[in-house]
């Protein structure tokens, strides 16, 4: 009787390397999968003499710092205004503070601006453009 669990048969031997494994790969333009050669002479490709070019312009996320962005209220390129106000994270950081026995330290989050939300102002119209929530 062989030690070991009952059912359990050793792995397979390894089967070896790959059968093309050391051989030069096929040449450029040359599929082996579908065994055919590169295209005839003559052949253009489909390509079109009027291709369309698109421009993709993408546009930074507001986040804890002013920035650029077109205000949806009076249509002009501003540079926004940030004010910062208490949010989800504030307090909930004021509540597990306050959970764990921290009761003086409670009010530190409302203090700390990296623990709050960030409101952008369009200064041209004064109305909020976006909300960048901590939590």
């Amino acid at each position: 009787m062989e030690k070991g669990y009952p059912g359990q048969e050793s792995a397979p031997p390894y089967p070896g390397p790959p059968m093309t494994y050391g051989v030069a790969p096929p040449p450029p333009g040359l599929n082996p999968a579908l065994n055919v050669g590169p295209p005839p002479v003559g052949y253009q490709g489909g390509t079109s003499a009027t291709a369309a070019v698109t421009h993709l312009v993408v546009t930074p996320s507001l986040q804890d710092s002013p920035g650029q962005a077109i205000c949806p209220h009076c249509q002009q390129t501003v540079v926004t205004q940030i004010e910062r106000t208490a949010g989800l994270m504030t307090w909930a950081i004021c509540g597990g503070l306050t959970i764990f026995g921290c009761f003086l330290c409670c009010c530190i989050p409302f203090c700390v601006d990296s623990c709050k939300d960030v409101e952008h102002h369009c200064p041209s119209c004064h109305k909020v453009i976006y909300v960048y929530k901590r939590l």
